[in-house]
C-alpha cells in the first residue's frame, strides 16, 4: 500500500494472533507522547455488529484500545451501521459529507458509487486469503486515490470476511449443480458469476436470507463461512459448497477534512494504530474463514461460531478452474466496461499481476 496510509502487513500466524487480540499485551503509546495530544473525541460508525471481526476487533479497538493506550486523550463514540438503521450504500457518503469521522463497510456495497472499489475483490479473481491480500495491496493504492478526490475521504485500510460460499438447500456437487438454481447474491460482479454458471441471481439483504430459505424464495446463498454461521443458515440449509466467490473486502476510512484537522501528534498515533488493526483484521479473517466450514461441518476447532451438521462439498479441481474461468471471460470484461479502460489498464498493471489475469483492452 502507498505511504500516505497504513501498508497492509502478511496475516499473522494463530499464537501471534491470540497474543495481539489481548489488549494487555499491546504496546502502550509512550506516556510522554500521549501527553503531547490534545484531548480527541471521534465519531466512529462501525461495521456490520454480528461479524466476529466487529465484536473481537472493530468493536475493542475503538471503545477499550485506544482510550486506554492513548492515556484518555482519545475516545470514541461508536455505532454500527446496522443498529443506526443505516444501509451500507450510505457509508462513503456520510463520511464524504462529514456525518462521520471514521466509517467501515464492505467495499462492494459503494462500487455503485465508483466501480474502481470492487477491483482487488472481482468474483473468482483471487482462490484463497493470500492471493486476496496480496491483490488488494497492490490495489489500495487505486482505491485510495478515487477515495481522497472524489469522496473527501482517507482509506486506513483493507480486510476481508471469511471467504464467501455457496449454501445451498437442494444437494449439490459442485458447481455444474448451481445451473438452473435460483442464487442469492450480494453485488453486480456476484450475480454475472450466477448468470455464467447458469443460475438466477436474487438480491436479498442480509438479514432476511434464512426466511427466504425456508420459504423456498431461492435454492442457494452466498456469503461468508462464519457470517453464515452465525446468522443461523446452517439451519435452513444441508449443502456448504465451498468454492471461494470472493473475500467480501471491506474498508476502514476517514473524512479528509476531519483527518487533516487533527493534531499531528493525533494523525501520527492514529496511522500507527492502524497498521496494528489492519494487521488483526487480516489475522482473524484467516481464522474465521476456516472456522467456520469447521463449525457448520460439526468439527473442531469451532471456537468462533455454533456446530451445525451441515455437509461439506470441496471444490474440485474442476470447480476451481471453472471459477477462473468465469472470472476471466464474464466477471472482468463486465467490470471492465462499467469501470472504463484508463481503471482496466491500471488494473492489468497491479492486481492483474498478482492473480495471472488480464482485461483485453482492445474490447473497451
Amino acid at each position: 500500500m502507498m505511504n500516505t496510509h497504513p501498508r497492509m502487513c502478511c496475516a499473522l500466524r494463530a499464537p501471534v494472533f491470540a497474543a495481539a487480540l489481548i489488549l494487555g499485551v499491546l504496546a502502550p503509546f509512550a506516556g510522554s507522547h500521549a501527553q503531547e495530544m490534545p484531548a480527541t473525541k471521534l465519531r466512529v460508525i462501525g461495521g456490520y455488529s454480528t461479524l466476529v471481526q466487529t465484536q473481537q476487533v472493530e468493536k475493542p479497538f475503538w471503545l477499550e484500545e485506544i482510550p486506554a493506550d492513548s492515556g484518555g486523550r482519545i475516545t470514541a463514540e461508536y455505532a454500527n451501521y446496522d443498529v443506526m438503521g443505516l444501509q451500507e450504500q450510505q457509508l462513503l457518503r456520510l463520511t464524504a459529507s462529514g456525518v462521520a469521522d471514521f466509517a467501515s463497510t464492505d467495499i462492494v456495497k459503494v462500487a455503485g458509487d465508483e466501480p474502481a472499489f470492487e477491483g482487488c475483490d472481482l468474483t473468482g479473481i483471487s482462490p484463497d486469503i493470500e492471493t486476496a491480500h496480496k491483490a488488494c495491496n497492490a490495489w489500495a493504492p487505486e482505491v485510495s486515490r478515487i477515495m481522497e478526490e472524489k469522496f473527501n475521504t482517507k482509506l486506513l485500510g483493507l480486510a476481508p470476511n471469511p471467504g464467501l460460499i455457496f449454501w445451498c438447500v437442494p444437494e449439490v456437487r459442485g458447481l455444474q449443480d448451481i445451473q438452473g438454481k435460483k442464487v442469492r447474491v450480494n453485488s453486480r460482479t456476484m450475480a454475472d458469476m450466477v448468470i455464467a454458471l447458469g443460475g438466477s441471481p436474487v438480491t436479498t439483504p442480509f438479514g432476511e436470507v434464512v426466511p427466504s430459505l425456508q420459504r423456498g424464495v431461492f435454492d442457494c446463498a452466498i456469503t461468508g463461512s462464519l457470517a453464515g454461521n452465525t446468522a443461523g443458515w446452517g439451519e435452513v440449509t444441508k449443502y456448504l459448497l465451498a468454492v471461494p466467490v470472493n473475500w467480501s473486502i471491506y474498508y476502514q476510512s476517514v473524512n479528509l477534512k476531519a483527518w487533516n484537522k487533527f493534531d499531528p501528534a493525533v494523525r501520527d498515533y492514529l496511522t500507527r494504530k492502524f497498521a496494528s488493526l489492519d494487521e488483526r483484521l487480516w489475522a482473524i479473517g484467516e481464522k474465521a474463514n476456516q472456522e467456520g466450514i469447521d463449525c457448520n461441518t460439526g468439527k473442531d476447532p469451532c471456537t468462533l461460531g455454533r456446530k451445525e451438521s451441515m455437509t461439506l462439498v470441496p471444490p474440485s479441481d474442476a470447480d476451481k478452474a471453472r471459477i477462473k474461468q468465469v472470472a476471466q471471460e464474464v466477471v472482468l470484461p463486465q467490470w471492465a466496461k462499467r469501470c472504463g479502460k484508463e481503471c482496466a489498464s491500471r488494473w492489468n498493471e497491479t492486481v492483474g499481476k498478482v492473480v495471472d489475469m488480464q482485461i483485453d483492452l482492445s474490447t473497451l
